[in-house]
Order: structure tokens, then C-alpha cells, then sequence
């Protein structure tokens, strides 16, 4: 209990198998400040799903997120409960969910709003480190 951030949880791919996710949720507005001020000074891409336990499209996408996280091991991925998180969804002015900010070097760099999963890849091979590529 009273875990701050979680990772590694399983989720069904369409094949029907379960992997590990790479995306790491975070429950604690102390462990995200301290996480994602330590990534400003990062030239790696930092993905943030904003997302709700209700969110029906949320939950849709959310395969297809842990596919990517587990696909471009270049890339940070992170979730965040805009229910639990609430001021950083503010500080991020996310209106919808789920919604996708791309942030690299502190700065946003591109944002996708909406169960996206094809604009969001194209968005994540445009913004992330060149040359990089990791193949399962």
C-alpha cells in the first residue's frame, strides 16, 4: 500500500500474450516533481499518457502504449491518473483523455489528444533520438 509509482504490470496484447510494460505510473506528486526534474536536462524523449481509470479510450490505447514503451527502449514512458495527479494534468492543460505530451529537454515538443495510436507513433519516430532503434 501507498506505493508511489508502479511498473512492469501486465497487460494483454491483441495476439492474446502478456508482456511487461515499460511505463512507468506515478501515484505521488513528490515522486513525478522529482522524476521529471531530473529528465529536463535529458535529450531522451519523455512520453506522458494522461489518462482515467474510466476513460474508455484510455483503456482501448493502452495495449498499443505498451507495445511502443516495449518498441522504442529509447523513449521514457510514463502514465499518470489525471483523477490522482490532478495538478499535473493542470500544469499540462490536459482537457480530454487520453492525451499524450511529448516533452524533450524540459520542453513540450508535441502533444497528441485522443486514442491516437498511429499520429502518437509518428509524433514518438519524429521526436526521438536519431539513430536509435531497438527490435524485438
Amino acid at each position: 500500500m501507498g506505493s508511489s509509482f508502479s511498473t512492469g504490470y501486465n497487460a494483454s496484447i491483441a495476439d492474446g500474450t502478456s508482456q511487461p510494460s515499460r511505463v512507468i505510473e506515478f501515484h505521488s506528486m513528490a515522486r513525478w516533481k522529482t522524476h521529471f526534474d531530473a529528465y529536463n536536462a535529458s535529450s531522451k524523449l519523455l512520453v506522458i499518457d494522461f489518462s482515467a481509470a474510466w476513460c474508455g479510450p484510455c483503456k482501448f490505447i493502452e495495449p498499443a502504449i505498451i507495445e511502443m514503451a516495449n518498441k522504442y527502449t529509447d523513449v521514457e514512458f510514463v502514465k499518470i491518473d489525471v483523477d490522482e495527479l490532478a495538478d499535473v494534468a493542470q500544469e499540462f492543460g490536459v482537457q480530454a483523455m487520453p492525451t499524450f505530451i511529448l516533452i524533450k529537454e524540459g520542453k513540450e515538443v508535441d502533444k497528441v489528444v485522443g486514442a491516437k495510436k498511429d499520429e502518437l507513433e509518428k509524433k514518438i519516430l519524429k521526436h526521438r533520438s536519431s539513430g536509435s532503434t531497438s527490435s524485438f
